[in-house]
């Protein structure tokens, strides 16, 4: 009796370890795969943020004047003052105050009168500013074909600067998109407006009256009227701005059309650049959507 009741124990405990142990592996191999998920995930995270990062070698000084809208003097380390090229037309409210950091690039092309550019101002409360309005597009660009704007992905051809309108204008970028069952690929119309402007920690568009972006609202606001999908896209370069607004205080009616436009079928979104100092220079990418405030 004792030989037999001591084998039904063993057998019993031998099967509660083997079930134990399978349990165990389960749960094991489950955290494995969650591990390997996790990480898959965030190494693709890496890899488009990395896809749509731009960074540029610079050097910096202080700025001591911005003048005649293309020009800025700022004073270097060493202590001399050299005169650079500002690619900026706007008012650059609050992007250049005397003593900022200016952040500037160097070209060896020896046909320019000045050999460096302004890219990027650091503000005495330590934001980050893109002043190279050129920078805006180039950003975009690379975020749209890295996948980061929601919505404007798995296009199938981009084309810049594409006449359209009645206005004799020119769109920023035309994304063509797969049939999909559709008679005809479809187009998405997308225009770029940088924005740097803020303002009691509100940002703002525009920073100026800008008939231009007036004829750009009634352009996509026509496109939409026409079953056509066109976009707005406020390009956030302004480290300290987390949502953006119409400014009805500098232009009325940009403001006014700006309703318009939505209110039409207008695509109207903004994305934030974010910015990182590394041994020389400033990397800087596009990769988080914030709220845009239409009133």
């Amino acid at each position: 009796m004792f030989p037999i009741l001591y084998h039904h124990v063993c057998d019993h405990i031998r099967h509660r370890v083997n079930y134990l142990n399978f349990l165990f592996l389960n749960r094991l191999h489950r955290l494995s795969i969650n591990l390997i998920l996790a990480a898959y995930t965030q190494k693709c995270h890496e890899m488009v943020q990395s896809k749509s990062l731009m960074k540029l070698a610079l050097n910096s000084g202080h700025l001591i004047k911005r003048y005649k809208r293309f020009l800025a003097d700022v004073k270097l380390p060493d202590g001399t003052t050299k005169t650079m090229h500002c690619a900026n037309t706007g008012a650059m409210t609050g992007c250049a105050t005397p003593n900022d950091i200016v952040w500037y690039s160097t070209s060896d092309n020896p046909k320019r009168k000045y050999a460096n550019s302004w890219e990027i101002n650091q503000t005495q409360n330590n934001h980050y500013i893109c002043v190279n309005t050129i920078r805006a597009n180039q950003l975009v660009e690379e975020a749209l074909n890295a996948g980061v704007i929601t919505g404007l992905s798995d296009f199938i051809e981009l084309k810049r600067e594409v006449k359209y309108g009645s206005e004799n204008s020119k769109i920023d970028f035309v994304l063509t998109f797969p049939k999909n069952n559709r008679p005809e690929p479809t187009k998405v119309y997308v225009e770029v407006k940088s924005v740097t402007l803020l303002q009691d920690g509100q940002g703002f568009f525009p920073d100026a009256v800008t008939l231009r972006g007036q004829k750009h609202l009634r352009e996509l606001t026509l496109l939409a009227q026409q079953g056509h999908r066109a976009v707005l896209l406020f390009a956030v370069l302004h480290s300290g701005i987390n949502s953006v607004q119409a400014a009805a205080h500098v232009d009325p009616l940009y403001a006014h059309l700006l309703k318009v436009a939505q209110a039409s079928g207008v695509e109207v979104i903004a994305y934030k650049t974010f910015f990182t100092e590394y041994e020389n220079g400033l990397e800087f990418t596009i990769k988080q959507e914030i709220s845009v405030n239409i009133k």
